[in-house]
């Protein structure tokens, strides 16, 4: 297919565009022009039974460079990226978490920043995500001065005080956030080892 282009090596203006490869190739020399080139078209292979999939590679707007292959993690229906399903499942859990505590939507996006910033450095790997979400609500809680304690979100989610404690700690040190404290202590236990942590 010929561009309307001209070669800039021998002047021949046979260039052709080929966009499942991404670039664009004189037919007369044989130099690659241009490669990595962004089309706003999609085409699709069919795979094994009948399966069908995207060629080519999806581009999100928040991305730090470098494109996300299309694959099981996109979805051609909704095409949408991986990492914004996790962002839109974390915004969910901390919604339906900060509701039940009554928190407002200034806590709802504060807490949201804070996954966002531990979802970017890795921090929620080999963790449940539960865990991760109230955690971040509680760093939120803790920066905002509100009159929530560990043992409120633990009893609303039903899960440990001091699993929660021990992601609550990780996530805070890892982020470098300095958290205001509170009159009260807790003890954690890790690896056989009594960490007592005290909030004044």
């Amino acid at each position: 297919m010929s561009s309307g282009r001209k070669c800039k090596n021998c002047g021949s203006s046979d260039i052709e565009v080929d966009p499942a490869r991404g670039d664009a190739v004189c037919t007369n020399c044989g130099s690659v022009l241009e490669d990595s080139i962004i089309v706003a078209e999609v085409q699709f292979e069919e795979g094994a039974h009948g399966s069908s999939s995207a060629i080519g590679q999806f581009v999100s707007a928040d991305s730090k460079g470098g494109a996300t292959k299309f694959g099981a993690s996109f979805h051609v229906g909704g095409g949408v990226e991986s990492r914004e399903i996790t962002l839109r499942r974390a915004r969910n859990g901390i919604t339906t978490l900060c509701n039940q505590l009554r928190l407002n939507q200034h806590c709802i996006d504060t807490a949201c920043s804070f996954f966002k910033m531990a979802l970017s450095r890795n921090l929620t790997r080999g963790r449940r995500n539960t865990h991760i979400h109230a955690a971040c609500v509680y760093l939120t809680c803790r920066t905002e001065g509100t009159a929530h304690l560990l043992i409120d979100i633990s009893d609303v989610l039903q899960i440990c005080c001091y699993e929660l404690g021990r992601t609550y700690l990780k996530l805070s040190q890892a982020l470098c956030i300095r958290i205001p404290a509170v009159g009260e202590s807790y003890f954690l236990f890790t690896n056989s080892k009594r960490v007592i942590i005290m909030f004044y």
